[in-house]
């Protein structure tokens, strides 16, 4: 039987409050804890709580041959603790139908990956022990790298690891004439069972689902079940990968959205030779075809599918360096707030708030955005990094005199 495999991506950041030049030295609480929660609930009754409500009754009526995935950043975790407890109940009871996997990530949803093994590896072990704590001992077996980021030497340090697949983009610029539809393995590590996104289909619900000019708008169940029947019967695996807040927040409820989602199973169990599965059911059912080639990051951001979105740019680069200069002292340190400061100031948005793309991927940027220009994003962040940098030099100064 040939498979569709749902995998949702569910992640807020930590968000810097309004941080002004005079306040370096002054004020070391860098996170607009106002925004971050008043974002969280409102993104918790328009998604979190009526998508995993639905889920869960897809679940049950369906006796656990629907099923999903998440990744759930530690970010996201950390806020739905404080600001949302209903909320992590919620994907506890899904979780607990033992339907639905959980994959494990960077703790910070940072970029860790692209600069420091030893820090990648210290975030991914912090993810796994949060996923432990708060979901009955659970331990991830699959990975999904922050924003589907994926080359060779990520998959074999992720296969360094002992995960068994990772997740990544299906671009076009790596793929050629294959297809996304086959597993693959890691180019380095052959063990490493590799997912590929189909973005056609995937983007299909999460961008294009309420856009009244796309030619193939309404987008139906019957609709959407035909696209998966015309893919050749040799293709055995469509992976559906995207940001959990398609549902409701991106695509609002009043765009039918919901009803898509609750009608989609029926329609594949009636009308196709497809059923769901995990991704871990995924690689363990199905054969790789073999290796996937991916010498320079591929991402699932943007156009290009590439790492522009968060390091395309002079302001961009200068704040990752900048930050990733402090790795060796922050390591020095045993101070809980320095530790936390230093996570939350790698979570990847904050590089993709500087972004300065144009037309409709800068339009992307700036729907997510809480700045009102990439400019204002970089100097809000350079003010609040330049103060963490000032505590941490201060804080390794004295540990050197005691």
């Amino acid at each position: 039987m040939r498979t569709v495999c749902f995998y949702f991506q569910v992640h807020q950041p930590f968000r810097v409050k309004p941080y002004r030049f005079f306040e370096i030295g002054e004020d070391h609480y860098y996170w607009d804890d106002f925004l971050n929660r008043n974002v969280v609930r409102k993104v918790a009754q328009k998604c979190y709580l009526p998508m995993n409500a639905l889920l869960l009754d897809l679940i049950h009526k369906y006796q656990g041959k629907f099923k999903v995935a998440f990744s759930l950043s530690g970010t996201f975790l950390d806020q739905i603790e404080a600001y949302a407890p209903d909320v992590l109940e919620s994907f506890q009871k899904l979780v607990a139908t033992g339907h639905v996997e959980l994959l494990n990530e960077t703790y910070s949803h940072s970029l860790a990956s692209l600069k420091s093994k030893e820090e990648f590896f210290g975030l991914v072990e912090k993810h796994q022990a949060k996923i432990k704590q708060l979901f009955n001992g659970y331990t991830p077996k699959v990975f999904r790298n922050t924003e589907l980021i994926y080359s060779d030497q990520i998959g074999a340090m992720v296969s360094e690891l002992g995960y068994e697949a990772i997740l990544t983009e299906g671009a076009k610029h790596v793929l050629g004439w294959k297809s996304p539809n086959y597993v693959y393995n890691n180019s380095i590590n052959p063990n490493l069972k590799v997912l590929l996104k189909n973005f056609l289909l995937s983007d299909d619900i999460a961008f294009r689902f309420s856009n009244k000019t796309w030619a193939d708008y309404p987008l139906t169940t019957d609709k959407f079940v035909s696209w998966l029947n015309a893919i050749p019967k040799e293709e055995q695996v469509v992976n559906l990968f995207m940001d959990y807040e398609t549902f409701g927040e991106h695509q609002w409820a009043e765009t039918g959205i919901f009803e898509f989602m609750r009608h989609l199973p029926e329609a594949i169990f009636k009308n196709s030779d497809f059923g769901f599965s995990t991704p871990s059911e995924v690689v363990k059912n199905s054969k790789t075809v073999g290796a996937i080639h991916v010498p320079v990051p591929i991402s699932w951001a943007d156009e290009e599918r590439d790492l522009t979105a968060w390091l395309g740019n002079e302001m961009q680069n200068e704040a990752f360096e900048r930050l990733y200069e402090q790795e060796r002292y922050v390591k020095k340190l045993d101070d809980p707030e320095i530790q936390r400061d230093w996570e939350y100031l790698q979570t990847s948005d904050h590089f993709y708030y500087m972004c300065t793309k144009f037309f409709s991927d800068g339009s992307v940027h700036e729907y997510f955005s809480p700045y009102d220009t990439p400019y204002d994003a970089f100097i809000n962040y350079m003010n609040a990094l330049s103060d963490f940098i000032l505590r941490v030099k201060e804080k390794v100064e004295e540990k050197a005199l005691a």
